[in-house]
């Protein structure tokens, strides 16, 4: 964490991933963010995986570094201490993210009422107001067709990794911070929607796939592992370790013919087919075939420690492919990398636990602050944000519109 946005206070009112990310990200740049949720926890809190004691690590992982606030959001009460948060004065004050539908008692046209200049940050599903989520969104988009091995068209494969969430929150936190700044130089809050099905057609559009389409009239076709337009692929070693190779660059592709002693071939295939690898990278893609075949063989005489080393040495660009458990345990990058510490979370377990992603090496990085417990801060947010004293915030306890931890 750093401590960048210690003034500005975000009120966020959400449930899943989209959300929750664009909320951790600001309160690991120092922003305070109040996280209010139902008394009980959300449609997320018990979302999978989960600990012994049947908290989530993802809820807990999504939300750390948050203050959290309980309320019974079924009752009127329970709603209207949400609205007064969410509009809350001070000038570091009203700014709201939530996932709650543009309708409702979450309005932006009703909660301006209240105050102004809010920012109103809304993640959607999709711009109609209909419900998306990553994986219908990935689908729509027509991803997995392009995923998975080849002569397997017509099955889609779905990825593991929510890409469009995590996407959707890393811009919801860039878009909120933008409003912000605009608010500060003009005085003018705003609404910001951002549809998660938009992010995801707008950033295949940005890659050159909606034009792609529409120049050629036909779909990408599947390549399996093949990198597409460029040469990277998965090879064996002789002791059986699988690497991912990639060469884009001019160096890249120089340090891989030289790392594997295969110039002489590789010179031989562009004398025949008239094209220069070096010089470009689309021609060893669509050669790739006979590369492949050269890259094949080469790495089945070689053994996997001295072919890292020797690629390091050349330069060139190439991964392992390891389990989750192995990467967990990897010391470069979990336990001795300095973006994670070992904390103690509400799971009642003690592990690494990331922190901001960016680096700033002139500012200092401070140690992650673990997950709150549901309600941890009621009574704290209801008394400094909201100004109430110890006899209403007894009441609204005894009435259950509020918990605590």
């Amino acid at each position: 964490m750093y401590d960048l946005l210690g003034k500005l206070r975000v009120v966020e009112a959400a449930s899943f991933i989209a959300s929750p990310t664009a909320g951790l990200y600001l309160a690991q740049m120092g922003a305070e963010v109040i996280r209010v949720d139902q008394i009980g926890g959300g449609p997320d809190f018990k979302r999978w995986p989960l600990a012994d004691n049947g908290a989530s690590f993802a809820w807990e992982g999504l939300n750390k570094g948050k203050k959290s606030v309980a309320l019974d959001l079924s009752r009127p009460e329970g709603r209207e201490l949400l609205v007064a948060l969410a509009t809350a004065p001070g000038d570091d004050g009203g700014v709201f993210l939530t996932n709650f539908p543009v309708g409702g008692f979450l309005a932006h046209e009703h909660l301006v009422k209240r105050r102004a200049d809010l920012i109103t940050v809304r993640i959607m599903g999709q711009a109609d107001g209909r419900t998306a989520f990553d994986h219908t969104v990935n689908s729509a988009i027509g991803i997995p067709n392009l995923t998975g091995p080849v002569g397997h068209e017509g099955a889609p494969v779905n990825h593991v990794l929510p890409a469009w969430d995590l996407l959707t929150g890393a811009y919801s936190a860039f878009a909120l911070l933008a409003a912000e700044r605009h608010r500060r130089d003009t005085g003018q809050g705003q609404e910001v929607r951002i549809p998660l099905s938009d992010v995801g057609i707008a950033t295949i559009a940005n890659l050159g796939q909606v034009a792609e389409v529409l120049h050629t009239g036909v779909s990408r076709q599947r390549y399996g592992n093949a990198l597409y337009g460029s040469f990277g692929r998965d090879f064996v070693t002789g002791d059986g370790k699988r690497l991912m190779i990639m060469a884009l660059t001019t160096r890249q592709w120089a340090g891989l013919i030289k790392t594997l002693g295969i110039g002489d071939a590789v010179a031989r295939i562009e004398a025949a087919q008239g094209v220069a690898f070096a010089t470009y990278e689309g021609a060893r893609f669509d050669h790739r075939d006979a590369l492949f075949a050269l890259v094949e063989a080469a790495f089945a005489t070689r053994q996997a420690g001295e072919l890292c080393a020797a690629f390091d040495a050349n330069g060139c660009c190439w991964g392992p492919y390891k389990t989750t458990v192995e990467a967990a345990s990897d010391p470069a990058m979990v336990t001795q990398n300095p973006i994670f510490s070992s904390i103690a979370q509400p799971s009642e377990m003690t592990y690494p636990v990331a922190g901001s992603m960016a680096t700033l090496p002139q500012s200092q990085r401070l140690t992650p602050v673990r997950a709150p417990y549901l309600g941890e801060h009621s009574d704290e947010i209801l008394a400094d944000v909201l100004g109430l004293g110890s006899g209403e915030i007894g009441r609204l306890h005894d009435a259950g519109v509020v918990a605590s931890a």
